[in-house]
């Protein structure tokens, strides 16, 4: 496909940012940036005009909606390019642990990662603003934050510690409470239930609630559920869940998941491989991220519904949580974020950032998108 094609192709959301990308490959330049400032002891290779990437995810091929957004993007980059630019794509465990993309791109061993931010709050809990934090954002508010409020510009000055750029990889929208092997009524409930949770201050949260939390890739987490080492594990939502077969060995399917009320993805870029690009390429790259991310968010909202009926008729108790847990939980939730404003200054500046933004988006959402959704759940279609 050439890359006009391309563009037809890419819907109206990504035919905007690629028709950015592709203007700017009509410029004529002189040496292109990429040859004359490779990143040393990285894996770029710049073969005549043409340059190669490698992208390190820190999922499984068998997620195919998070995995899919790096293929996604690497077919995007070599499509808008006209195979001048290539990315590789690697799954958890191919080039490196699930966990150690950031190493990788700090040390300049990578110029791509695939994560979720918060699977490395151990480094920093700053992290987790990236992805996801208790009672946090929407999708619809997440990227209208990182995009319009000072989200991005406010991360991104984090990131650049690590030597990092990002982008937005998608959202996977307000997930699942988790898998359960037995009822959870009440916040007693939690005490010493060992669960797999993703990362970021909901790990905290939950600790004082009394649960044992615990961070893993997602490739071992069914094994542990199975063998008993772990009696619940939350990961994403039904699309995702069901390909990974928690239903068949805890049979408690909790919603809402208060901890993500969305949770985005992110590509992490190494900035000394992306700053050496030419102004070409450099647009190639934020184009191709920003049509992958739409993708996949919109394969989520698709592909969920259906996935939660075969649950259902397969077996699964669907059950919300309680108020009491949810009250429980946002306490909680408070204590940490309290906890670590008075010790970092920085982690009180983007929470409060991330808050005040938030507070509009409630007050609008009351009478916009609240009052419609709430009217729609009452009637037939």
């Amino acid at each position: 496909m050439d890359r006009r094609s391309l563009v037809k192709n890419l819907g109206i959301a990504g035919a905007t940012v690629a028709a950015g990308a592709l203007a700017a490959c009509g410029k004529k330049e002189g040496a292109d940036a990429g040859a004359s400032g490779a990143v040393k002891g990285a894996s770029a290779v710049q073969s005549g005009e043409t340059v190669r990437w490698r992208l390190a995810s820190s999922f499984p091929k068998s997620t195919d909606t998070i995995y899919g957004s790096a293929e996604r993007f690497a077919e995007t980059v070599k499509q808008l390019s006209g195979g001048k630019f290539e990315v590789t794509v690697h799954a958890a465990g191919e080039l490196m642990p699930a966990f150690g993309v950031v190493d990788a791109l700090q040390n300049n061993t990578i110029e791509m990662a695939e994560t979720a931010s918060y699977y490395f709050t151990g480094k920093d809990p700053i992290f987790a603003f990236g992805c996801a934090v208790p009672f946090g954002l929407t999708t619809l508010q997440m990227d209208a934050w990182m995009d319009q409020g000072n989200g991005r510009k406010l991360m991104d000055e984090f990131y650049a510690k690590y030597n990092i750029k990002s982008a937005s990889a998608g959202n996977t929208g307000t997930q699942m409470g988790g898998w359960y092997r037995k009822e959870i009524n009440t916040p007693e409930d939690l005490k010493g239930l060992k669960m797999r949770m993703g990362g970021g201050v909901f790990g905290e949260a939950m600790q004082k609630l009394g649960v044992v939390s615990q961070n893993m890739p997602a490739g071992d987490i069914y094994q542990a559920l199975e063998k008993g080492t772990l009696d619940a594990v939350e990961f994403v939502g039904p699309y995702d869940d069901e390909k990974l077969g928690f239903n068949k060995v805890a049979p408690y399917y909790y919603y809402p998941g208060w901890w993500e009320g969305s949770a985005e993805l992110e590509f992490f870029i190494n900035a000394k491989a992306y700053n050496a690009l030419s102004a070409t390429n450099k647009a190639i790259v934020d184009a191709a991220t920003r049509v992958a991310a739409a993708e996949t968010t919109a394969k989520y909202n698709a592909r969920n519904p259906g996935a939660l009926k075969r649950l259902v008729a397969a077996g699964t108790q669907l059950k919300p949580f309680s108020k009491e847990v949810m009250d429980a939980g946002f306490k909680a939730s408070m204590e940490v974020f309290a906890e670590h404003e008075a010790k970092s200054p920085e982690f009180k500046k983007i929470h409060q950032s991330m808050r005040e933004f938030q507070r509009d988006q409630i007050l609008w959402n009351r009478f916009s998108q609240f009052r419609f959704d709430s009217y729609m759940a009452t009637v037939k279609v």
